[in-house]
């Protein structure tokens, strides 16, 4: 998500533009089209460094330099390899003035999937959870518990119209038969569906393999999974990828498929998994004030596992008609 303003010698903006979408001219290009003349000797502010390259579309600093641009105000660098700082070096080389880092943290909190995907080749992962009151996603392992009101489910399901793939384990299938698609909302492109199954105990006929028209199906699995059990899903569909078993190893095979934003849906012991691993970026919460008893096959979330919400950074409570969502960061900047 990029955007940028031209401003004229004197101070006032005379354009603005956004990248609408992958593929559609880049911020810089909007904002220099809608200014026109208006451009030469003028400041373009933008929040990543303009790219140098020719990609879907043509280089930015390029067209910068033609529309007579004299300084540009940068707030980041573009990780990415095709540019990560050749369009600040091209600028300079052209003489345009150039200053980076004015607002460098807002914009990388605006991009924090993109600067996951390319520093850390995989995708960043939201840790989506509802539970109880007293701190217990379900009555017990094998059974569908309902907690979340209306107002939390369509949350929920804006959520999922957001992110790049949503992420289920094989005992959340096998429990719930969940379809994983974004219901209620708009949503521009397919929507991946991940389920984790190192035994590959994902039923031919689970319901997320008869909705491939709403995206692709793909399950993670280990090498000593069942060859037949693998057959048989590839038969309905679905891509089978071979891991090392580690939410880590699945991460950066997800990553090489484009898929920046991942949202882990559970269940407990997927989450408690990527916790471990330490691959978790964001917390989505939603707490019902609806208790669970003392029932000895209730689930607890993250069981046994240092994690508070007072220390999630840049933590945002709301309220879903009877539930509160708390969400926050785990980590920092970085």
């Amino acid at each position: 998500m990029v955007g940028a303003v031209v401003v004229s010698p004197d101070g006032v903006v005379v354009s603005q533009g956004y990248h609408e979408r992958a593929g559609d001219r880049h911020a810089e290009i909007v904002a220099i089209e809608a200014a026109g003349s208006r451009a030469r000797g003028a400041t373009l502010y933008c929040t990543l460094e303009p790219c140098a390259h020719q990609g879907r579309t043509g280089p930015c600093a390029a067209r910068i330099v033609d529309a007579g641009i004299t300084r540009v105000v940068a707030s980041v660098e573009d990780p990415n390899p095709l540019v990560n700082g050749r369009g600040f070096a091209y600028l300079r080389a052209q003489g345009v003035l150039v200053d980076v880092g004015l607002g460098a943290a807002e914009s990388m909190a605006l991009n924090r999937p993109f600067f996951t995907l390319i520093r850390e080749e995989r995708p960043f992962v939201i840790l989506k959870a509802a539970t109880s009151a007293d701190g217990y996603m379900a009555e017990s392992r094998t059974s569908r518990t309902f907690l979340t009101s209306a107002a939390t489910n369509r949350h929920a399901q804006l959520t999922r119209a957001m992110v790049d793939a949503v992420a289920v384990g094989s005992g959340t299938v096998l429990a719930d038969d969940p379809l994983l698609t974004a219901r209620g909302v708009f949503r521009e492109r397919p929507l991946t569906r991940v389920v984790f199954d190192r035994r590959l105990r994902t039923p031919p006929a689970a319901r997320l393999l008869s909705t491939l028209e709403a995206g692709p199906v793909i399950i993670i699995t280990t090498a000593g999974a069942p060859a037949a059990a693998r057959r048989a899903l590839e038969a309905r569909g679905a891509e089978i990828l071979t891991t090392d078993g580690t939410v880590r190893g699945a991460l950066t095979l997800l990553a090489r498929r484009a898929i920046g934003c991942l949202l882990l849906e559970g269940g407990a012991a997927l989450h408690a998994a990527a916790w471990d691993e330490g691959v978790v970026d964001f917390v989505r919460l939603y707490v019902s004030p609806a208790t669970l008893g003392g029932g000895d096959d209730r689930v607890p979330l993250l069981p046994n596992q240092p994690f508070w919400a007072a220390t999630l950074a840049d933590r945002r409570v709301e309220t879903l008609g009877p539930d509160v969502l708390i969400e926050g960061y785990v980590h920092g900047p970085r």
